[in-house]
């Protein structure tokens, strides 16, 4: 009796799945691969439900999605639950700000089976893999306010079209602050305190934002980012992380990866990530530039070696569209209060409505590029915004939207407008826009609207030079349902 009790007592009572680094990201990359090879959603099913029954290991899957205002929800399904329910799983959206009336709660969730993918244990703990899901109604039909069903349909149906496809690449900026949720506790006579004084390129090799950026980078990396360089950024505390472009679903998915895993990442260390994009004044905010390019046929569409800047006439199109409707989705790309501190012509603000290859201050950069990386890049976007909303305005808008005469050849370099120096004027252009309202549908543009004024109303209508308490804690990306209804 006592032999067989010393044998249990010596087995490990909770084996569940641990994967090295090196392995993750091997995993990871073939996942990746198998999307942008267009394998068949139903033989993509086929092959994880059969991983997932045949991995004892495994306990849990996790299920993500965002809400209109693009943050971040997790749902945990018990894997053996998830086997025999993966077409029937639902959720409450009401409980959800913003995204269901309380009389039409009940929502379904399915599966993308294309976003598989594995994860780092000693951040999201043992024995678990993450998938996005897809917002349906109660008839499977596509939920109206699921922005990154909206996105996969506009990117599939030009695949379909003409084998037209959408490639972006984001340049994410970020502060690290000491203590933990130092953004649900912020005031504004204390602030936040920065965890390193260290500039730009040359902080120490173990000072804590390096050690940081460290651990982020080698998750990033095991996470499939294809990772290209990793840095402190010009504020002090500040980090940027950047890695190679994909596919434009790929991309919004891996923005709300990153923000998620530097988040943990800071939390273990008894820090704060944060994406406000003006969190301190008198010092840059965080942007996350966005880089975007269309191909068709293995063809970067961007790409005229003859062409102003090399760009092709159809990228030049494609800034102008840009350019000329910036007023309509200048709240898409800046969602926040905050944001608007961001836009300040003394901290290199991309503020300006216009294009150039060298002005930092211009709307859309045409950075230097070739046959293979040739595309534009969107400075004025926050890193506060939807992901997926942005992306989608974007693409469409540069794509189909209508182009103004103030926007043409001769003068779309000069520089003459600017974007709103605050959300209420950006809630104004974006009401009149006819095209938001096309874009998004009008009841998600009047819905997506009015989150962003009940933000905007419980916040001091004149910024000032401090940043205000209530533009912290009542940002749609700190704030909880006790914070709001605290106020």
């Amino acid at each position: 009796m006592t032999e067989k009790l010393s044998k249990h007592m010596s087995i490990q009572i909770k084996n569940f799945l641990e994967i090295s680094y090196d392995e993750l990201e091997e995993l990871n990359l073939k996942a990746k691969a198998k999307v942008t090879q267009r394998v068949d959603e139903g033989e993509l099913r086929e092959f994880y439900l059969k991983y997932l029954e045949q991995e004892k290991a495994l306990k849990a899957v996790t299920v993500a999605f965002s809400d209109l205002e693009g943050r971040f929800h997790m749902l945990d399904y018990d894997k053996k639950f998830l086997l025999k329910s993966y077409d029937n799983l639902t959720f409450d959206g009401s409980s959800i700000r913003g995204l269901t009336a309380v009389r039409e709660s009940d929502l379904r969730l399915e599966i993308d089976w294309g976003s598989f993918r594995w994860l780092p244990s000693d951040i999201f703990g043992p024995g678990k893999v993450i998938v996005f899901g897809q917002i349906n109604d109660r008839d499977g039909s596509l939920y109206k306010s699921d922005i990154r069903g909206l996105l996969k349909k506009y990117s599939n149906d030009l695949w379909k079209k003409d084998k037209t496809e959408l490639f972006a690449a984001v340049e994410i900026e970020g502060f690290l602050f000491e203590g933990k949720n130092a953004e649900q506790s912020f005031n504004a006579q204390e602030g936040f305190k920065f965890v390193s004084n260290g500039g730009y390129y040359h902080s120490l090799p173990k000072d804590p934002l390096k050690v940081f950026i460290d651990k982020f980078a080698e998750a990033q990396r095991a996470m499939g980012f294809e990772n290209e360089k990793d840095h402190p950024e010009v504020a002090p505390s500040q980090f940027e992380l950047n890695y190679n472009y994909c596919d434009v679903l790929i991309a919004a998915d891996q923005i709300q990866i990153y923000k998620l895993l530097a988040r943990q990442i800071a939390a273990d260390m008894g820090m704060t990530a944060s994406f406000l994009p003006k969190p301190m004044t008198n010092i840059n905010g965080s942007g996350m530039h966005t880089n975007i390019s269309v191909c068709k046929q293995g063809q970067n569409l961007f790409y005229d070696k003859e062409g102003e800047d090399n760009l092709s006439p159809m990228a030049w199109d494609f800034v102008d569209r840009l350019l000329s409707n910036a007023l309509d989705m200048c709240l898409v790309i800046n969602p926040s209060v905050n944001a608007y501190r961001r836009l300040d012509p003394h901290y290199e603000a991309p503020n300006q409505i216009m294009a150039s290859a060298v002005n930092r201050t211009a709307m859309v950069r045409i950075p230097l590029g070739n046959a293979k990386s040739s595309r534009v890049e969107v400075r004025t976007v926050a890193p506060d915004s939807n992901p997926y909303l942005c992306l989608y305005a974007l693409f469409k808008t540069g794509l189909e939207g209508p182009t103004k005469p103030e926007f043409s050849k001769s003068n779309r370099k000069i520089g003459n407008n600017i974007l709103p120096d605050n959300i209420y004027t950006a809630m104004e252009h974006f009401n009149a826009s006819s095209l938001m309202k096309e874009l998004l549908g009008k009841e998600n543009a009047e819905k997506y609207c009015e989150l962003k004024e009940q933000s905007a109303n419980r916040c001091p209508k004149d910024l000032g030079t401090m940043v205000k308490t209530e533009e912290v804690l009542f940002h749609h990306e700190v704030t909880n349902q006790y914070i709001w209804k605290r106020f």
